[in-house]
């Protein structure tokens, strides 16, 4: 039997069988593909996840991660927003609208390695008002944790923590020196034991190999990764990677199939950067793997309307997962 078969059939990949399927002279990518949306359909039919992020805190980041327009080590003309700036009104607002849209899940996202604890202490009170007035499942992706910090975002209706590994272990110094791979698996740990769901992903088409695209995904899989955003590099003006060859929309999508075969029963998320690399052909990623997406705008790049996304789906028989609220809250 071939590896496809086998995969079929239930067997698990293996790190060399998913090389051997990365590597485009040994597997042609429309069986592939097919492959990857047999397995995708049979885990989560026709549906589609969605959630939406807001940019609690935008810029004037420490780190220097090479693909990032934030970063104080790059000049992206990028408008800062502070945490003390934030209308408490408008995020509950944001949320509500899209809840009755029949979005999911909402998550605050700040910039920087680290929030201070007047930073913290507010964004608690914005996230326990959401969770008091709004219906939408919770998430916070706020940099890196301590278990005081993961109990207390539990304690206001947090469900699940977002923090990406970016890239694999053996990729990560090329991207990012400021801190490591390591301290980015502390606090994946730290949110775990306090009780939180995690969702960690990375960024595709930042010059590593075929190879570590394939240690990545075995990496999430080790960490036993419920929602996994696949990104794929922006490369935005100003930043290390601005002038980053991009992946074709073949590696693209043969990329998505094989962590769809690596994560069989995993919510491969689409989140930025996919507009502009897959352009028309995006709808293509849902029957390549992907079976949740982040829906609107992203940290600092605009996305499409919800109508646009809906549009973009029906044209494959796919759908957003659940009934719209009848009412907004």
């Amino acid at each position: 039997m071939s590896i496809l078969e086998n995969v079929l059939a239930g067997q698990t990949l293996t790190v060399a069988e998913a090389n051997v399927l990365m590597d485009s002279q040994a597997t042609p990518l429309s069986p592939l593909i097919q492959t990857a949306n047999t397995i995708t359909r049979q885990h989560f039919g026709t549906q589609i996840d969605t959630c939406a992020i807001y940019p609690a805190k935008v810029g004037r980041c420490s780190g220097n991660c090479a693909f990032c327009a934030q970063s104080t080590y790059h000049d992206s003309n990028v408008r800062p927003v502070a945490v003390n700036d934030l209308s408490v009104e408008e995020i509950i607002d944001n949320a509500k609208s899209l809840r009755h849209m029949g979005v999911n899940r909402y998550s605050l996202v700040t910039s920087g390695e680290h929030l201070t604890d007047t930073e913290f202490a507010r964004i608690l009170h914005i996230l326990q008002r959401l969770n008091e007035e709004t219906s939408m499942a919770l998430c916070a992706s706020l940099g890196s944790l301590t278990p005081e910090r993961a109990s207390s975002l539990k304690n206001v209706g947090v469900s699940r923590y977002h923090h990406n590994i970016e890239t694999s272990a053996s990729y990560f110094p090329n991207i990012c020196t400021t801190h490591t791979y390591d301290e980015k698996l502390e606090t994946i740990h730290i949110a775990r034991e306090a009780g939180l769901d995690v969702c960690c992903g990375g960024i595709i088409a930042m010059g590593e190999s075929p190879e570590q695209l394939v240690e990545m995904a075995f990496a999430l899989k080790e960490l036993d990764i419920d929602s996994i955003p696949i990104n794929i590099l922006n490369p935005l003006p100003g930043t290390r990677l601005e002038k980053q060859a991009p992946l074709s929309v073949e590696e693209i999508l043969r990329t998505i199939a094989v962590f769809r075969l690596i994560l069989p029963d995993r919510n491969l998320r689409f989140a930025g950067g996919r507009e502009r690399a897959l352009k028309e052909d995006e709808y293509l990623g849902y029957t390549a793997g992907i079976n949740a997406m982040i829906v609107g705008n992203y940290l600092t790049t605009p996305g499409k309307t919800f109508e646009q996304e809906k549009n973009n789906l029906a044209r494959i028989g796919l759908s957003f997962e659940y009934e719209k609220s009848p009412n907004p809250l």
